[in-house]
């Protein structure tokens, strides 16, 4: 299956969208229900941030994780966000309780499953005439 989304792109995209769903059931009025519905989203949004701070690719302070292994975690996180008002019984506390978690969970579902699995794959490669070094560009 062909990967369309660099590896540089959903570096950038990892870090607004984990903020985003730290902050998301204070925004959707999903805070209401309480539980899960405050924990998911709290938690997936933390760990994405703190997985996007120790990956390896672009962007990140350390280069500890796998690309592989965190797009796997986006994967299992977008699969639990988008099930989770369905699994921890929120779903009946009104369409801000469940519409956003569905689709973040949808979203980091599809971002796991079509960024590229090498960091800087499709990146031109060129070589630096004075060393002679391959570098991406």
């Amino acid at each position: 299956m062909r990967r369309p989304i660099p590896s540089r792109v959903h570096a950038l995209l990892d870090y607004p969208a984990g903020a985003l769903l730290v902050v998301a059931p204070f925004l959707f009025g999903a805070s209401d229900a309480g539980g899960a519905a405050v924990a998911v989203p709290v938690v997936i949004g933390a760990l994405i941030l703190l997985q996007s701070t120790i990956t390896d690719y672009e962007y990140s302070v350390e280069n500890a994780l796998p690309l592989p292994a965190h797009l796997a975690a986006d994967v299992v996180g977008g699969v639990v966000l988008a099930a989770s008002p369905w699994l921890f019984g929120f779903a009946d506390e009104g369409l801000g309780a469940w519409l956003p978690y569905l689709l973040a969970g949808l979203g980091l579902l599809a971002a796991g499953l079509l960024t590229q699995q090498t960091r800087g794959a499709g990146a031109v490669v060129t070589r630096d005439v004075r060393h002679g070094e391959p570098r991406t560009g």
